[in-house]
């Protein structure tokens, strides 16, 4: 345990006040325990795993601060039951060498596996609900460990039961069912399928598919790298927003998301709302490489981030009629 440890070290967006108290956990068993701790003392309590999806608060956080670095792997068969601490594209890399396919279009996303099924992770046509099997938690709400089935966790586009209930489950471990193959699943994406060289729905060998999605992800400063500037954001800042199809926005890339519904694309809604690639104010702007991903500088702060987020958000309702959601979570002391 640490004491006034600054959370824009852990995080990378790089903003954020003291901890109070840090505490970094390497084992389901301490994590839990951490928490129990915290809960039992009625001290706040702020969970951080890559620390990629947070917005941490400028005034620093008057509590504990719990780091999950619990670590594990255990295969059976197609089945993977990984520790929520366990790096996720470490755990791509793993799935890739080993001939699982499922999760190869979802590589180099920064960030730790235990959020991924809080976000429900998705990126070039995959998403994690498609493979995730079971999730353990501990609920704060009964005391107790639990493991939610698939349909209990509620997965919506980037959105889950754990996300709509903040607070309430610490995931422990997460189980993933995997398709033993050497080719991906079908390509579902068509920057990268056009990448691959392939059509829509064919495969390619999962190496392939990984080092394309890697290739595109740095093309746009989404790789995390401390040496790049580009790369101290939180990745895609807005989700694309799903409209009835009546409510399209002209010129707007839009696709198929259910019944009468189209997903919009969020990037092009920021751009034409003035916010293109490189526009800066202050410590704060859009990446010089995507516009959907906001970047902040030495010195930054919470609060100039999120004023910057207002106004791209303000600015698109204003001239388009569509709300953009934030995608990273700005939490509150």
């Amino acid at each position: 345990m640490r004491s006034d440890v600054p959370l824009s070290e852990l995080t990378t967006l790089a903003v954020g006040g003291p901890a109070e108290r840090l505490v970094e956990v390497e084992t389901a068993a301490e994590l839990v325990a951490a928490v129990r701790d915290a809960d039992e003392s009625g001290r706040p309590l702020l969970l951080i795993g890559g620390g990629s999806n947070l917005i941490a608060p400028d005034e620093g956080w008057p509590g504990d601060v719990v780091a999950v670095r619990s670590r594990g792997i255990e295969r059976t068969g197609d089945r993977l039951t990984v520790q929520a601490g366990e790096d996720w594209d470490a755990l791509v890399a793993f799935t890739v060498e080993n001939r699982l396919a499922g999760m190869e279009a979802l590589s180099g996303i920064p960030g730790s596996t235990g959020a991924t099924p809080v976000q429900n992770v998705g990126a070039y046509g995959q998403e994690v609900a498609q493979t995730i099997t079971a999730v353990r938690v501990h609920d704060r709400h009964e005391k107790a460990e639990r493991t939610l089935s698939p349909a209990e966790c509620g997965f919506a586009y980037r959105d889950s039961r754990l996300k709509r209930e903040p607070g309430r489950f610490v995931v422990l471990e997460v189980e993933f069912a995997l398709e033993p193959s050497e080719l991906s699943r079908p390509v579902g994406y068509a920057e990268l399928a056009r990448t691959l060289g392939v059509e829509i729905g064919e495969r390619a060998p999962l190496a392939d598919v990984r080092e394309a999605v890697l290739g595109l992800r740095r093309g746009k400063g989404m790789v995390w790298d401390p040496a790049d500037p580009d790369s101290r954001s939180a990745g895609s800042f807005f989700t694309n927003p799903i409209v009835p199809a009546e409510r399209a926005v002209e010129g707007c890339p839009s696709w198929p998301a259910g019944e009468g519904l189209v997903k919009l694309s969020a990037a092009w809604l920021v751009q034409h709302s003035g916010f293109g690639r490189g526009t800066r104010e202050g410590r704060v702007g859009t990446s010089s490489r995507h516009s959907l991903a906001l970047t902040t500088e030495d010195g930054a702060t919470a609060a100039e981030l999120l004023a910057f987020a207002d106004r791209i958000v303000a600015t698109a309702q204003e001239r388009f009629g569509v709300t953009l959601e934030r995608e990273p979570t700005a939490v509150r002391p």
